[in-house]
């Protein structure tokens, strides 16, 4: 099953096919398994120059993790009612991950959960909508690259190369996934966007000179439930690559706005990001 799916992928990629019938995770995925090795979680607290204060991410360190090794980075993302604890609490990506080492199916990562709303107050009570916290999630972009990423590459014995780093999220995360990603191809090699959202910028702005981009994108992941209102935003994000011939994967998937379609994509994505680097 995995190789079918990889095959399929690869072909996609190599040949900038459209669109790829993924399928859906088994049962159980998602779920706790005692029998198996288990992934740590650390919360982690950053001195961001951005924002000016100290911000909390979250880390999942890969079962049998060892300082001694080094290990490629996923930065996952959460949508714009969520925080660092938004992916942990709905869609358990350590248990998916677990699932998945046990199985042999993934390569060993290190993944950090981040609050992507970079403001000194970046709770999502209130009114989660005010100008001033959707602002944040632009702003989140420095933070990332200047704040962030170089505490985990210090902390933790992190690849520092954009070949062995990833990024990826749900809703507003997926757009600014995108963003972020597609905007900075010196940092990233591996880009996806689960549901993006509407701050996903426009695909002339987001890719303007597609020709001298495509050599440096490893993966580039876009999906959406077929369900979902959003959905125009990732097939627009898909016509471009399309037409612009940018090796991609698209995937319309059965669904709507919400984890058990985000839980499948990281399922799904986690076993292409860092493959045949």
């Amino acid at each position: 099953m995995k190789k079918t799916f990889l095959s399929l992928c690869t072909l996609c990629l190599a040949f900038g096919i459209a669109s790829a019938q993924t399928g859906q995770a088994p049962a159980g995925f998602d779920e706790s398994n005692p029998a198996i090795a288990h992934g740590k979680l650390d919360t982690i607290t950053y001195q961001s120059k951005t924002v000016g204060v100290k911000r909390r991410a979250v880390v999942y360190l890969p079962p049998n993790y060892s300082k001694l090794k080094k290990y490629p980075v996923l930065y996952l993302l959460h949508g714009i009612g969520g925080d660092e604890f938004e992916w942990l609490n709905q869609g358990h990506p350590e248990r998916i991950l677990d699932n998945l080492y046990a199985q042999k199916k993934v390569k060993e990562m290190i993944v950090v959960l981040p609050n992507g709303r970079a403001m000194a107050d970046d709770r999502s009570s209130g009114n989660i909508m005010a100008p001033d916290k959707v602002a944040a999630f632009a702003t989140f972009e420095r933070d990332l690259l200047d704040d962030l990423i170089p505490y985990i590459e210090q902390k933790y014995p992190a690849k520092n190369t954009r070949e062995n780093r990833a990024i990826a999220g749900l809703s507003m995360g997926g757009g600014q996934s995108l963003n972020f990603g597609l905007g900075n191809l010196d940092k990233f090699a591996w880009i996806g966007g689960f549901s993006s959202a509407p701050n996903t910028k426009m695909p002339d702005q987001l890719l303007p000179k597609p020709d001298t981009a495509k050599d440096k994108i490893k993966l580039l992941w876009i999906s959406c439930g077929d369900e979902d209102g959003l959905l125009k935003i990732s097939e627009r994000t898909r016509d471009y690559m399309v037409e612009n011939k940018v090796p991609h994967i698209f995937y319309k998937e059965p669904g709507k706005h919400d984890f058990k379609v985000w839980k499948n994509d990281l399922y799904q994505f986690s076993q292409l990001v860092f493959a045949n680097k």
